[in-house]
Parts: structure tokens; sequence; C-alpha cells
């Protein structure tokens, strides 16, 4: 019998891990179907989730966020979107925003804290928790932050870094498909919709973002690492930051996130295949 070539375990790891994601999806499909415990947990949470999500453009923040958005009845308060939406409703602060946005630069603190400040405060989907994506950039902005937080008498309980190597986003943002009223996103490539430059669930065209380019990208990587690695650091020392390999698939990211949430415990009806067949110690 001829030996087992590396390359070959490989691809059988990359098959499996693939199945077992899937298993899982179908499962939470059915028990939220027949009220299940995935279900009522989704419908009655015992409590929420206050979290921020960092990483750099391209890192998957918009395809993981509307998961746990979904998961645990929270609101996803993507602070790129709601300014996009001002730029589209063509707003003075739309258009203030768009001259920064397309030099790849970031928005004043003041804008961004207003704006956020109002959506806990009247976005109802707010009140079981929220996600925050894309800010604190700044440790100015996690203090201030915080010290909100803390009037309301809350506090942030989880800081999740998506970590990849800058060479792996140039492929990534180039082919990003955005939806732009849920968020959603998509890849030309990597995770093509169903149709054609249509979103899977409602059928709305799907754009590419003006600022999805090579050279927009190159300089919002740098501003990025200036920025905001500083507060990777700042959440390092309150015990709250956790990092996530973003360089995995999709579903391996949702899963080494449950992790952090703590739910990482194996599918019953999977029972990681895995190590079934002896590809996982």
């Amino acid at each position: 019998m001829a030996p087992i070539r590396d390359e070959t375990v490989e691809g059988l790891r990359d098959l499996v891990s693939k199945l077992e994601t899937r298993v899982e999806q179908l499962e939470a499909e059915l028990e939220q179907t027949t009220g299940g415990p995935s279900a009522r947990k989704q419908k009655n949470p015992s409590s929420g989730i206050r979290m921020i999500l960092m990483g750099p453009p391209g890192a998957g923040k918009g395809t993981q966020a509307p998961k746990i958005k979904d998961k645990y009845c929270v609101c996803h308060l993507a602070t790129g979107d709601m300014l996009r939406s001002q730029v589209a409703k063509k707003t003075a602060l739309g258009r203030e925003a768009k001259k920064i946005m397309d030099q790849g630069g970031l928005v004043s603190d003041e804008i961004m804290v207003g704006m956020i400040k109002g959506e806990l405060e009247n976005n109802q989907d707010c009140r079981q928790g929220f996600i925050l994506d894309g800010f604190p950039r700044t440790v100015e902005q996690a203090e201030r932050l915080d010290g909100m937080l803390h009037e309301k008498t809350q506090k942030l309980q989880h800081a999740v870094e998506l970590q990849i190597d800058d060479s792996l986003l140039v492929s990534r943002i180039t082919g990003r498909l955005i939806h732009p009223a849920s968020g959603r996103s998509y890849h030309k490539i990597f995770n093509p919709p169903k149709e054609s430059m249509k979103d899977d669930v409602t059928g709305e065209p799907l754009i590419q973002r003006s600022d999805d380019n090579a050279e927009t990208l190159k300089k919002r990587l740098s501003t990025y690492h200036e920025q905001t690695s500083p507060v990777v650091s700042y959440y390092k020392k309150t015990g709250i930051w956790k990092p996530v390999d973003a360089s995995q698939e999709p579903g391996q990211v949702w899963k080494s996130l449950l992790g952090v949430f703590g739910e990482d415990k194996p599918s019953s009806t999977a029972g990681s295949l895995l190590s079934r067949i002896g590809l996982r110690s």
C-alpha cells in the first residue's frame, strides 16, 4: 500500500473541517425550526454580549459580525456602514466623511462617539448588547468608550482581534462585494454570491466600494497599524483581548469565535469527524 502523502492528509483535513462546519450549520437551522436549545437561546439569551471586533480591512469582520448578531440577538454597529449611509444621503456629515474615507483616513472622534452613543441609547436591537466594528481605533477612543459605558454601569466583555498577514489582504479586498443595507460581504472568488452581483438573502444588488483597491488599501493598512495597534495593547492590559486567526476558512474562524465566547464544545452530531478518522489527536 502506497504511503499517504502530507498534502493528501492536509487536503482531507480541510475537506472534513468544511463538512463539520456544514453539519453545525444544519443542526443550528434544525434547532431554530423545531425550537431546540439553540433556538431558545437565541430568542431568550441569558446574557448579552458587549464586545468590539478589531482587525484590518479585509480580515472578515463583515462576515463574522452578522453571525454573532444573529446568534446572540445584539446590534452590530459597523461605524463604516453608518458613515457610508450618511454619504449616500449626501448630508453635511456624509460629504465630510467621504473626503476622509477616499483618502484612506479616519473620521474624527467627536463624530464617531456621537453616532455610537445615539445608537446605544435609541436602537432597540442594542438592548441585549452590541458589537462595535470599526471603533475604537485609538487608545483615546477606547478610554472614551469605557467612560461612556461606565456611566451606563456597563463594561466591555470581549475585545476580539482578527489577525491576518497584510500580504493576504490584497486579493481579499480587491474582490470584495458588499450588500449596503445589511453589511453582508461576499468575494468574487473566495465567497461568491449564489447569483452574480446579487445578495443571497434579498436578491438586491451588490456593490464594490470605491476604496477597495490596492493603493487605498496600503494607506488604510498603514493607518490601521499605526493608530489601532496600541488599542490591542490597551485591551491586553484589561484582560479582555483575545486573538483569532483570520486566515482560516470562515467556518473555522466562526468556531474560534465561539471558543472565545465559551461555546467551544464539539457538535453532538458531528462528534469531531477529524478525531474519528484519526486526523486530529
